[in-house]
Protein backbone atom coordinates (compact mmCIF):
# COMPACT_ATOMS: atom_id res chain seq x y z
CA UNK A 1 0.00 0.00 0.00
CA UNK A 2 1.23 3.70 -0.90
CA UNK A 3 2.17 6.01 1.89
CA UNK A 4 -0.54 8.13 3.50
CA UNK A 5 0.45 10.95 1.72
CA UNK A 6 0.87 9.70 -2.12
CA UNK A 7 -1.83 9.63 -4.52
CA UNK A 8 -4.24 6.65 -3.87
CA UNK A 9 -4.06 4.85 -7.20
CA UNK A 10 -7.12 3.26 -9.00
CA UNK A 11 -7.93 0.66 -11.00
CA UNK A 12 -11.28 0.29 -12.71
CA UNK A 13 -12.99 -2.60 -14.19
CA UNK A 14 -15.46 -1.82 -17.10
CA UNK A 15 -15.62 1.92 -18.70
CA UNK A 16 -18.95 2.14 -19.62
CA UNK A 17 -21.33 5.67 -19.03
CA UNK A 18 -20.54 4.73 -15.14
CA UNK A 19 -16.50 4.10 -15.47
CA UNK A 20 -16.09 7.07 -18.25
CA UNK A 21 -18.06 9.55 -15.65
CA UNK A 22 -15.99 8.39 -12.59
CA UNK A 23 -12.94 9.55 -14.75
CA UNK A 24 -14.70 13.06 -15.82
CA UNK A 25 -16.09 13.49 -12.37
CA UNK A 26 -12.31 12.95 -10.74
CA UNK A 27 -11.04 15.08 -13.33
CA UNK A 28 -13.36 17.55 -13.16
CA UNK A 29 -13.40 18.09 -9.62
CA UNK A 30 -9.69 16.87 -8.93
CA UNK A 31 -8.91 19.72 -6.56
CA UNK A 32 -12.09 20.02 -4.51
CA UNK A 33 -11.28 16.10 -3.89
CA UNK A 34 -8.18 16.75 -2.92
CA UNK A 35 -8.83 19.61 -0.34
CA UNK A 36 -11.33 17.05 0.55
CA UNK A 37 -8.92 13.70 1.17
CA UNK A 38 -5.82 15.24 1.53
CA UNK A 39 -4.06 13.64 -1.00
CA UNK A 40 -5.03 12.92 -4.83
CA UNK A 41 -7.28 10.09 -6.31
CA UNK A 42 -5.54 8.97 -9.17
CA UNK A 43 -6.58 6.45 -12.07
CA UNK A 44 -3.75 4.19 -12.93
CA UNK A 45 -4.75 1.35 -14.72
CA UNK A 46 -8.15 0.54 -16.51
CA UNK A 47 -9.71 -2.29 -18.37
CA UNK A 48 -12.12 -1.87 -21.20
CA UNK A 49 -13.01 -4.24 -24.04
CA UNK A 50 -12.68 -1.72 -26.54
CA UNK A 51 -9.83 0.80 -25.90
CA UNK A 52 -11.38 2.75 -28.95
CA UNK A 53 -13.76 3.78 -26.69
CA UNK A 54 -11.44 5.90 -24.73
CA UNK A 55 -10.28 8.17 -27.12
CA UNK A 56 -11.86 10.95 -26.23
CA UNK A 57 -11.27 10.68 -22.67
CA UNK A 58 -7.57 12.17 -21.19
CA UNK A 59 -6.84 8.98 -18.84
CA UNK A 60 -3.61 8.91 -18.28
CA UNK A 61 -2.90 5.77 -17.25
CA UNK A 62 -2.79 1.79 -18.60
CA UNK A 63 -5.04 0.43 -20.74
CA UNK A 64 -5.80 -3.43 -20.40
CA UNK A 65 -8.17 -5.46 -22.46
CA UNK A 66 -7.75 -8.34 -19.61
CA UNK A 67 -9.59 -7.32 -16.08
CA UNK A 68 -7.16 -9.85 -14.12
CA UNK A 69 -3.59 -7.56 -15.32
CA UNK A 70 -6.04 -4.67 -13.23
CA UNK A 71 -6.73 -6.93 -10.57
CA UNK A 72 -3.20 -8.34 -9.87
CA UNK A 73 -1.75 -5.02 -10.73
CA UNK A 74 0.45 -4.21 -7.18
CA UNK A 75 0.26 -0.41 -7.93
CA UNK A 76 -3.46 -0.33 -7.55
CA UNK A 77 -4.76 0.52 -3.93
CA UNK A 78 -8.19 0.50 -5.11
CA UNK A 79 -10.20 -1.50 -7.10
CA UNK A 80 -13.70 0.34 -8.74
CA UNK A 81 -15.81 -2.31 -10.35
CA UNK A 82 -18.31 -1.14 -12.70
CA UNK A 83 -18.33 -3.90 -15.93
CA UNK A 84 -21.69 -5.64 -14.19
CA UNK A 85 -22.72 -9.39 -14.07
CA UNK A 86 -22.22 -11.62 -11.12
CA UNK A 87 -20.16 -14.39 -12.34
CA UNK A 88 -16.58 -12.58 -13.45
CA UNK A 89 -16.83 -9.72 -11.45
CA UNK A 90 -17.23 -11.97 -8.30
CA UNK A 91 -13.97 -13.72 -8.47
CA UNK A 92 -12.21 -10.51 -9.08
CA UNK A 93 -14.10 -8.70 -6.28
CA UNK A 94 -12.46 -11.36 -4.57
CA UNK A 95 -9.14 -12.02 -5.62
CA UNK A 96 -8.55 -8.30 -5.23
CA UNK A 97 -9.74 -8.29 -1.27
CA UNK A 98 -7.65 -11.42 -0.88
CA UNK A 99 -4.90 -9.30 -2.46
CA UNK A 100 -5.36 -6.52 0.11
CA UNK A 101 -7.23 -3.81 -2.05
CA UNK A 102 -9.73 -1.82 -1.26
CA UNK A 103 -13.26 -2.32 -3.51
CA UNK A 104 -15.79 0.36 -4.59
CA UNK A 105 -18.65 -1.38 -7.16
CA UNK A 106 -22.08 -0.04 -8.46
CA UNK A 107 -22.73 -3.77 -8.44
CA UNK A 108 -26.41 -4.31 -7.15
CA UNK A 109 -27.29 -7.98 -8.22
CA UNK A 110 -23.74 -8.86 -7.27
CA UNK A 111 -24.03 -7.47 -3.62
CA UNK A 112 -27.59 -8.59 -3.45
CA UNK A 113 -26.78 -12.18 -4.25
CA UNK A 114 -23.22 -12.86 -3.17
CA UNK A 115 -22.69 -9.94 -0.69
CA UNK A 116 -22.78 -11.87 2.28
CA UNK A 117 -19.44 -13.63 0.83
CA UNK A 118 -17.84 -10.39 0.04
CA UNK A 119 -18.27 -8.98 2.63
CA UNK A 120 -17.12 -11.66 5.12
CA UNK A 121 -14.00 -12.31 3.07
CA UNK A 122 -13.55 -8.36 3.18
CA UNK A 123 -13.50 -8.11 6.73
CA UNK A 124 -11.27 -11.23 7.17
CA UNK A 125 -8.69 -8.76 5.06
CA UNK A 126 -9.40 -5.60 6.92
CA UNK A 127 -10.15 -4.02 3.75
CA UNK A 128 -13.55 -2.01 2.61
CA UNK A 129 -16.18 -2.75 0.55
CA UNK A 130 -18.06 0.47 -0.45
CA UNK A 131 -21.13 0.61 -2.68
CA UNK A 132 -22.91 3.29 -2.22
CA UNK A 133 -23.09 3.48 -6.29
CA UNK A 134 -25.19 0.24 -6.03
CA UNK A 135 -28.70 1.99 -4.69
CA UNK A 136 -30.40 5.03 -6.49
CA UNK A 137 -27.24 6.55 -8.61
CA UNK A 138 -26.77 9.97 -6.66
CA UNK A 139 -28.72 9.85 -4.08
CA UNK A 140 -26.32 8.95 -0.93
CA UNK A 141 -29.10 6.76 0.87
CA UNK A 142 -26.72 4.04 1.91
CA UNK A 143 -24.61 6.70 4.22
CA UNK A 144 -27.77 7.78 5.15
CA UNK A 145 -29.12 4.69 6.36
CA UNK A 146 -25.79 3.40 7.95
CA UNK A 147 -24.25 6.66 9.38
CA UNK A 148 -26.70 9.53 9.47
CA UNK A 149 -30.08 7.31 11.06
CA UNK A 150 -27.05 5.54 12.96
CA UNK A 151 -28.68 6.21 16.52
CA UNK A 152 -32.30 5.28 14.90
CA UNK A 153 -34.49 1.90 15.21
CA UNK A 154 -35.62 2.03 11.32
CA UNK A 155 -39.40 0.69 11.21
CA UNK A 156 -39.82 0.88 7.55
CA UNK A 157 -38.67 2.05 4.35
CA UNK A 158 -40.47 2.33 0.94
CA UNK A 159 -38.93 3.62 -2.46
CA UNK A 160 -39.21 4.36 -6.04
CA UNK A 161 -35.76 2.76 -6.81
CA UNK A 162 -36.12 1.80 -10.90
CA UNK A 163 -36.27 4.67 -13.31
CA UNK A 164 -36.95 3.12 -15.76
CA UNK A 165 -40.33 1.63 -14.32
CA UNK A 166 -40.97 5.38 -12.72
CA UNK A 167 -41.12 6.66 -16.22
CA UNK A 168 -43.19 4.13 -17.84
CA UNK A 169 -45.93 4.76 -15.14
CA UNK A 170 -45.47 8.37 -15.37
CA UNK A 171 -46.08 8.07 -19.03
CA UNK A 172 -48.84 5.85 -18.81
CA UNK A 173 -50.65 8.72 -16.56
CA UNK A 174 -49.60 12.02 -18.36
CA UNK A 175 -49.96 10.81 -21.42
CA UNK A 176 -52.64 7.57 -21.31
CA UNK A 177 -49.92 5.47 -23.60
CA UNK A 178 -50.26 1.73 -22.64
CA UNK A 179 -47.39 -0.35 -20.81
CA UNK A 180 -45.64 -1.00 -24.79
CA UNK A 181 -46.34 2.59 -26.00
CA UNK A 182 -44.43 3.47 -22.80
CA UNK A 183 -41.75 1.11 -22.86
CA UNK A 184 -40.91 1.68 -26.30
CA UNK A 185 -40.48 5.26 -25.68
CA UNK A 186 -38.21 4.71 -22.70
CA UNK A 187 -35.81 2.56 -24.77
CA UNK A 188 -35.60 5.21 -27.38
CA UNK A 189 -34.46 7.89 -25.01
CA UNK A 190 -31.90 5.49 -23.52
CA UNK A 191 -34.05 5.10 -20.03
CA UNK A 192 -34.28 1.35 -21.00
CA UNK A 193 -32.47 -1.74 -22.38
CA UNK A 194 -32.93 -3.71 -25.25
CA UNK A 195 -33.84 -6.73 -22.81
CA UNK A 196 -35.90 -4.76 -20.24
CA UNK A 197 -36.53 -7.45 -17.85
CA UNK A 198 -34.63 -6.84 -14.96
CA UNK A 199 -36.17 -3.22 -14.93
CA UNK A 200 -39.55 -4.20 -15.57
CA UNK A 201 -40.00 -7.36 -13.67
CA UNK A 202 -39.16 -5.81 -10.65
CA UNK A 203 -35.57 -7.69 -10.20
CA UNK A 204 -33.60 -4.37 -10.10
CA UNK A 205 -35.54 -3.11 -7.33
CA UNK A 206 -35.42 -5.83 -5.87
CA UNK A 207 -31.31 -5.82 -5.55
CA UNK A 208 -31.81 -2.36 -4.26
CA UNK A 209 -34.16 -2.93 -1.61
CA UNK A 210 -32.61 -5.99 -0.45
CA UNK A 211 -29.19 -4.06 0.50
CA UNK A 212 -31.24 -1.44 2.08
CA UNK A 213 -32.95 -3.73 4.39
CA UNK A 214 -29.78 -5.15 5.40
CA UNK A 215 -28.27 -2.18 6.35
CA UNK A 216 -31.40 -0.73 7.98
CA UNK A 217 -32.29 -3.72 10.06
CA UNK A 218 -29.30 -5.02 10.63
CA UNK A 219 -29.91 -8.68 8.92
CA UNK A 220 -28.04 -10.44 6.38
CA UNK A 221 -28.40 -9.97 2.80
CA UNK A 222 -30.75 -12.55 1.57
CA UNK A 223 -32.16 -11.68 -1.90
CA UNK A 224 -33.54 -15.03 -2.64
CA UNK A 225 -36.43 -14.71 -0.20
CA UNK A 226 -37.27 -11.39 -1.74
CA UNK A 227 -40.68 -10.95 -2.92
CA UNK A 228 -40.70 -9.45 -6.47
CA UNK A 229 -43.42 -8.56 -8.99
CA UNK A 230 -42.89 -6.34 -12.19
CA UNK A 231 -45.43 -4.13 -14.06
CA UNK A 232 -45.55 -5.78 -17.04
CA UNK A 233 -50.02 -6.93 -16.02
CA UNK A 234 -50.93 -3.15 -15.60
CA UNK A 235 -53.03 -1.57 -17.76
CA UNK A 236 -53.68 1.84 -19.34
CA UNK A 237 -57.17 1.59 -17.67
CA UNK A 238 -55.83 0.74 -14.06
CA UNK A 239 -53.92 3.60 -13.91
CA UNK A 240 -57.55 5.88 -14.74
CA UNK A 241 -59.04 3.78 -12.31
CA UNK A 242 -56.65 4.52 -9.68
CA UNK A 243 -56.46 8.23 -10.20
CA UNK A 244 -60.19 8.27 -10.36
CA UNK A 245 -60.04 6.47 -6.43
CA UNK A 246 -57.18 9.27 -5.33
CA UNK A 247 -54.34 6.93 -5.89
CA UNK A 248 -51.31 7.35 -8.17
CA UNK A 249 -49.49 3.77 -9.06
CA UNK A 250 -45.77 3.34 -8.79
CA UNK A 251 -43.17 0.34 -8.48
CA UNK A 252 -42.00 0.38 -5.16
CA UNK A 253 -39.52 -1.66 -3.08
CA UNK A 254 -40.89 -2.03 0.53
CA UNK A 255 -39.26 -3.40 3.93
CA UNK A 256 -40.49 -3.35 7.38
CA UNK A 257 -39.85 -4.79 10.37
CA UNK A 258 -42.13 -6.35 12.48
CA UNK A 259 -42.23 -8.42 15.93
CA UNK A 260 -41.58 -11.71 14.18
CA UNK A 261 -39.82 -10.61 11.14
CA UNK A 262 -38.86 -8.80 8.39
CA UNK A 263 -41.24 -7.91 4.87
CA UNK A 264 -39.11 -7.53 1.29
CA UNK A 265 -40.71 -6.93 -1.57
CA UNK A 266 -40.85 -5.03 -4.27
CA UNK A 267 -44.90 -4.82 -6.52
CA UNK A 268 -46.62 -2.29 -8.41
CA UNK A 269 -48.60 -0.19 -5.20
CA UNK A 270 -51.41 2.37 -5.28
CA UNK A 271 -50.13 5.40 -3.26
CA UNK A 272 -52.83 8.65 -2.11
CA UNK A 273 -52.20 11.31 -4.97
CA UNK A 274 -51.10 13.81 -2.76
CA UNK A 275 -48.22 11.64 -1.11
CA UNK A 276 -44.67 13.49 -2.10
CA UNK A 277 -43.59 9.75 -3.53
CA UNK A 278 -46.74 10.03 -5.65
CA UNK A 279 -45.22 13.12 -7.20
CA UNK A 280 -41.89 11.58 -8.24
CA UNK A 281 -42.02 11.66 -12.03
CA UNK A 282 -39.94 10.42 -14.80
CA UNK A 283 -36.80 8.26 -14.11
CA UNK A 284 -36.26 10.12 -11.02
CA UNK A 285 -35.78 7.63 -7.62
CA UNK A 286 -37.11 8.71 -4.06
CA UNK A 287 -36.71 6.50 -0.99
CA UNK A 288 -38.76 7.05 2.39
CA UNK A 289 -37.45 6.14 5.56
CA UNK A 290 -39.37 6.34 8.60
CA UNK A 291 -37.59 5.94 11.79
CA UNK A 292 -38.22 6.48 15.48
CA UNK A 293 -36.44 9.52 16.36
CA UNK A 294 -35.79 11.15 13.40
CA UNK A 295 -39.62 10.38 11.82
CA UNK A 296 -39.62 10.76 8.32
CA UNK A 297 -37.25 11.39 6.17
CA UNK A 298 -37.01 11.52 2.21
CA UNK A 299 -34.12 11.36 -0.48
CA UNK A 300 -34.74 11.84 -3.81
CA UNK A 301 -32.42 12.87 -7.15
CA UNK A 302 -31.25 10.84 -10.00
CA UNK A 303 -31.10 7.37 -10.13
CA UNK A 304 -29.35 6.57 -12.74
CA UNK A 305 -26.82 7.33 -15.84
CA UNK A 306 -23.51 8.03 -15.82
CA UNK A 307 -22.56 11.29 -13.91
CA UNK A 308 -24.95 10.87 -11.05
CA UNK A 309 -23.72 7.10 -10.93
CA UNK A 310 -20.14 7.79 -10.76
CA UNK A 311 -21.33 10.69 -8.10
CA UNK A 312 -21.37 7.81 -5.67
CA UNK A 313 -18.28 6.23 -6.74
CA UNK A 314 -16.40 9.17 -6.18
CA UNK A 315 -17.91 9.40 -2.50
CA UNK A 316 -16.91 5.71 -1.98
CA UNK A 317 -13.45 7.05 -3.47
CA UNK A 318 -13.19 9.70 -1.19
CA UNK A 319 -14.55 7.95 2.09
CA UNK A 320 -12.00 4.96 1.46
CA UNK A 321 -9.36 7.01 0.61
CA UNK A 322 -10.03 9.00 4.13
CA UNK A 323 -10.09 5.51 6.02
CA UNK A 324 -7.43 3.61 4.29
CA UNK A 325 -5.09 4.40 7.33
CA UNK A 326 -7.46 3.60 10.17
CA UNK A 327 -7.84 0.54 12.18
CA UNK A 328 -10.19 -1.37 10.42
CA UNK A 329 -12.34 -1.83 13.89
CA UNK A 330 -13.04 2.00 13.74
CA UNK A 331 -14.29 2.19 10.19
CA UNK A 332 -18.39 1.74 9.40
CA UNK A 333 -19.25 -2.13 9.10
CA UNK A 334 -20.28 -2.82 5.47
CA UNK A 335 -24.20 -3.65 6.66
CA UNK A 336 -24.27 -0.76 9.07
CA UNK A 337 -23.92 -3.08 12.10
CA UNK A 338 -21.20 -5.02 13.65
CA UNK A 339 -20.79 -8.40 11.63
CA UNK A 340 -21.12 -10.61 14.68
CA UNK A 341 -24.50 -8.62 15.46
CA UNK A 342 -26.23 -8.95 12.50
CA UNK A 343 -29.72 -10.75 13.43
CA UNK A 344 -31.08 -13.52 11.71
CA UNK A 345 -34.76 -12.00 11.91
CA UNK A 346 -36.40 -14.24 9.21
CA UNK A 347 -37.99 -12.65 5.94
CA UNK A 348 -41.44 -13.44 6.36
CA UNK A 349 -43.89 -14.84 3.16
CA UNK A 350 -46.56 -12.69 1.40
CA UNK A 351 -48.84 -14.53 2.91
CA UNK A 352 -48.54 -12.74 6.32
CA UNK A 353 -48.28 -9.24 4.86
CA UNK A 354 -51.22 -7.34 5.74
CA UNK A 355 -52.30 -4.68 3.43
CA UNK A 356 -54.96 -2.67 1.78
CA UNK A 357 -55.94 -3.60 -1.64
CA UNK A 358 -56.83 -2.49 -5.52
CA UNK A 359 -58.96 -5.84 -7.14
CA UNK A 360 -59.59 -5.78 -11.20
CA UNK A 361 -62.30 -8.29 -11.78
CA UNK A 362 -63.58 -9.22 -15.29
CA UNK A 363 -67.19 -10.66 -15.42
CA UNK A 364 -69.33 -11.42 -18.21
CA UNK A 365 -72.27 -8.83 -18.48
CA UNK A 366 -74.74 -10.41 -15.48
CA UNK A 367 -77.06 -9.41 -12.69
CA UNK A 368 -75.13 -10.70 -9.30
CA UNK A 369 -72.26 -10.72 -10.53
CA UNK A 370 -70.94 -8.34 -7.29
CA UNK A 371 -73.15 -9.75 -4.64
CA UNK A 372 -71.09 -13.06 -5.37
CA UNK A 373 -67.67 -11.43 -4.94
CA UNK A 374 -68.93 -9.52 -2.18
CA UNK A 375 -70.06 -12.85 -0.09
CA UNK A 376 -66.82 -14.52 -0.71
CA UNK A 377 -64.94 -11.44 0.36
CA UNK A 378 -66.91 -10.95 3.38
CA UNK A 379 -66.37 -14.56 4.23
CA UNK A 380 -62.63 -14.08 4.25
CA UNK A 381 -63.48 -11.48 7.02
CA UNK A 382 -62.43 -9.19 3.79
CA UNK A 383 -64.70 -5.96 3.38
CA UNK A 384 -65.02 -3.74 1.08
CA UNK A 385 -64.33 0.11 0.67
CA UNK A 386 -64.70 1.93 -2.70
CA UNK A 387 -66.25 0.70 -5.63
CA UNK A 388 -65.96 1.24 -9.66
CA UNK A 389 -68.76 -0.81 -11.93
CA UNK A 390 -67.64 0.21 -15.28
CA UNK A 391 -71.29 -0.34 -17.18
CA UNK A 392 -70.37 -1.40 -20.88
CA UNK A 393 -73.99 -2.65 -22.44
CA UNK A 394 -71.89 -3.30 -25.97
CA UNK A 395 -69.43 -5.30 -23.85
CA UNK A 396 -69.65 -8.86 -23.05
CA UNK A 397 -67.94 -8.29 -19.88
CA UNK A 398 -67.09 -5.15 -17.55
CA UNK A 399 -64.47 -4.30 -15.45
CA UNK A 400 -65.08 -4.41 -11.32
CA UNK A 401 -62.98 -2.23 -9.27
CA UNK A 402 -62.50 -2.46 -5.42
CA UNK A 403 -60.60 -1.02 -3.03
CA UNK A 404 -60.29 -3.47 0.10
CA UNK A 405 -59.50 -2.23 3.49
CA UNK A 406 -56.25 -3.75 5.09
CA UNK A 407 -56.30 -7.32 5.28
CA UNK A 408 -54.14 -10.24 5.63
CA UNK A 409 -52.86 -11.67 2.12
CA UNK A 410 -52.96 -15.23 2.83
CA UNK A 411 -56.74 -14.80 2.91
CA UNK A 412 -57.17 -12.34 0.29
CA UNK A 413 -55.32 -14.97 -1.94
CA UNK A 414 -57.94 -17.77 -0.91
CA UNK A 415 -60.75 -15.97 -1.55
CA UNK A 416 -59.06 -14.89 -4.64
CA UNK A 417 -58.75 -18.36 -6.40
CA UNK A 418 -62.68 -18.55 -5.55
CA UNK A 419 -63.74 -15.50 -7.34
CA UNK A 420 -61.71 -16.96 -10.30
CA UNK A 421 -63.38 -20.36 -10.44
CA UNK A 422 -66.87 -18.53 -10.82
CA UNK A 423 -68.40 -19.02 -14.08
CA UNK A 424 -69.05 -15.59 -14.69
CA UNK A 425 -66.02 -14.25 -13.75
CA UNK A 426 -63.27 -13.86 -17.23
CA UNK A 427 -59.86 -13.44 -16.71
CA UNK A 428 -57.70 -13.93 -13.87
CA UNK A 429 -58.46 -11.30 -11.08
CA UNK A 430 -55.81 -8.45 -10.99
CA UNK A 431 -54.94 -7.33 -7.34
CA UNK A 432 -52.31 -4.81 -6.36
CA UNK A 433 -51.49 -3.64 -2.60
CA UNK A 434 -52.12 0.13 -1.52
CA UNK A 435 -49.91 1.58 1.13
CA UNK A 436 -50.95 4.65 2.97
CA UNK A 437 -47.20 5.26 3.56
CA UNK A 438 -47.94 7.73 6.75
CA UNK A 439 -45.84 8.30 9.98
CA UNK A 440 -47.24 6.02 12.08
Amino acid sequence: MSDSMDPVRIGILGMGTVGQGTVRVLARNAEEITRRVGRDLRVVHAAVRNPARLEALDLQARISTDPWAVVRDPEVDVLVEVMGGTGLARELILAAIAAGKHVVTANKALLAEHGNEIFAAAQQQGVMVAFEAAVAGAIPIIKAIREGLAGNRIQWLAGIINGTSNYILTQMFREGWDFQQALTEAQRLGYAEADPGLDVDGGDAAHKITLMASIAFGIPVDFAHCHVEGIRALERDDVVYAAELGYRIKLLGISRRRADGVELRVHPTLIPESHLLANVEGPFNAILVESDAAGQSLYYGRGAGGDPTASAVVADLVDVARTMTADPSNRVPHLAFQPDALSALPLLPMAEVESAYYLRIHAHNRAGVLAQVATMLAEHQISIEALLQKESPEADTVPIVLLLHRCREGDLEQAIRRIEALPVVARPVLRLRVESLAEQ
